[in-house]
């Protein structure tokens, strides 16, 4: 919970921050269907590098981007080795890069249980748990790729024993076109979560609550209340830090009573959640109840016509924007066309 930022803003001045919000939205939508355009990982290494640019001008610190990514790593190494594994050589390259010769038995089994079990004893000791997960990672890989029970050339042969217990051979091909599409899916899934964070962190709820509205008004022709729907999807994004702050004061508090939620059996961590979830439930009600009174506390009425004290304008900053936005669709269109 501490890694994740989704939903918070962070004050600045370049210039991302003095575009209009409707821009940003509309250029946030826009890049995520431009990513999915993108056919081949040459060019997704360009549109990661253009938004490595784009992230270096607006003077945010990088290590916001990176919490973000971080509580999804697991997911991305999971995208990853699933790629290599199911992904095979195609017809002008069938042949693979290299192909890891492994093999399961009893001692592997073993180890790597082994292995699991000291990463969970370990784990709460240690100040990198990525690091430390995937050294293990690689150190249960090369059992099972190297057997280390093998005939040292001792007069005393391990071989024969250890082969008894061996149960079955595999081979592990890495393929050309494996590792594209696990580097495409990889970049993919980041540009996607480092550009919608980029807007949050630089766009207050607010404007996102008018920037939406404004996009949403042609919906008010079928009846639709697009007030009240820009209203709820500002909310939320502005009670998601909220709520994960005060779910860590929750957990540092029943800390201090003796829980400890790295630890115990299935039922230990039933009971350990249900004291998470029963305050965070109270906490809850109670800030939709303040939150009403003071919205009704400042005349806000549902579906009643509103002013606003800052009025959205489109600048300059923003017509460069969506002009550059258009050239990269226009360039991607190109290639995807053959021209390039």
């Amino acid at each position: 919970m501490n890694n994740f930022t989704f939903g918070q803003y962070v004050p600045g001045k370049s210039w991302i921050y003095k575009a209009d919000p409707r821009t940003k939205i509309l250029l946030t939508i826009a890049l995520i269907v431009l990513i999915f355009l993108i056919p081949d990982l040459l060019w997704m290494t360009y549109a990661l590098g253009a938004f490595v640019l784009i992230f270096i001008s607006t003077r945010i610190s990088i290590i916001k981007i990176l919490k973000s990514i971080k509580g999804v790593i697991f997911l991305l190494l999971f995208t990853v080795i699933l790629q290599l594994i199911y992904t095979k050589g195609t017809e002008l390259d069938p042949n693979p890069l290299y192909t890891f010769n492994m093999q399961i038995g009893l001692w592997q089994l073993l180890i790597c249980i082994g292995l699991i079990v000291i990463y969970f004893v370990l784990k709460k000791y240690i100040p990198f748990k990525l690091l430390f997960f995937l050294v293990l990672f690689a150190i249960g890989f090369i059992v099972l790729w190297k057997n280390p029970f093998v005939d040292t050339g001792s007069s005393f042969s391990w071989t024969w024993q250890f082969d008894n217990m061996k149960w079955a051979d595999f081979n592990f091909d890495i393929y050309k076109a494996g590792l594209e599409k696990s580097g495409f899916i990889f970049i993919r899934i980041v540009l996607m979560i480092s550009i919608t964070q980029l807007l949050t962190l630089t766009t207050m709820s607010t404007d996102i609550n008018n920037g939406l509205e404004w996009i949403l008004s042609p919906l008010k022709l079928l009846k639709i209340p697009v007030g009240v729907f820009a209203m709820l999807i500002s909310l939320t994004l502005r009670f998601i830090p909220t709520l994960l702050s005060e779910s860590r004061k929750i957990m540092q508090a029943q800390a201090s009573r003796g829980v400890d939620f790295n630890e115990g059996s299935l039922k230990d961590k039933v009971n350990q959640i249900i004291s998470l979830l029963i305050p965070m439930f109270v906490i809850s009600f109670k800030r939709a109840d303040e939150l009403s009174d003071a919205m009704e506390a400042r005349g806000y009425v549902i579906g009643a016509k509103r002013t606003r004290i800052d009025l959205l304008r489109f600048r300059f900053i923003d017509f460069f924007c969506i002009f550059v936005v258009v050239a990269m669709f226009a360039v991607v269109i190109i290639h995807m066309v053959g021209v390039f």
